[in-house]
């Protein structure tokens, strides 16, 4: 019951946190991916937040963090175990873990697993079709 109070907590927050963007993102095609980089020069405006130069882009910090219990789990409240094979199946708590087939594996041995899985009630996150 916890656990679901705070995913909700978490989904809350996620909701309103700022997307964080890197410094000079918009003048430079390269940086236009997704991934923080904390701004390390020594002159820099956002590292120093200097003036109107860093309002509007709030740098990382740890008020937006999630609840520690919940922190990287699926929005499912599962914790993600990425698998391989049938095998790897044998090793899962199917109260706390759910699977998610590797995108490296083809559609013989996704199936093979996928039945293995039902057949162990285990729940998939990304089953085929």
């Amino acid at each position: 019951m916890e656990q679901k109070r705070l995913l909700k907590v978490r989904r809350r927050q996620k909701a309103r946190k700022p997307e964080f963007r890197r410094w000079c993102w918009n003048k430079k095609l390269r940086l236009r991916n997704k991934s923080w980089r904390r701004p390390r020069g020594l002159f820099n405006k956002l590292r120093r937040r200097y003036g109107g130069k860093w309002s509007g882009r709030i740098p990382v910090n740890v008020g937006f963090g999630s609840p520690k219990a919940v922190r990287g789990l699926h929005p499912s409240g599962y914790e993600e175990i990425l698998v391989y094979n049938p095998a790897d199946l044998d090793k899962i708590d199917k109260e706390r873990q759910a699977v998610r087939i590797a995108s490296c594996v083809g559609m013989k041995k996704r199936l093979a697993i996928e039945d293995k899985a039902k057949e162990l009630g285990i729940k998939v996150l990304n089953p085929s079709g």
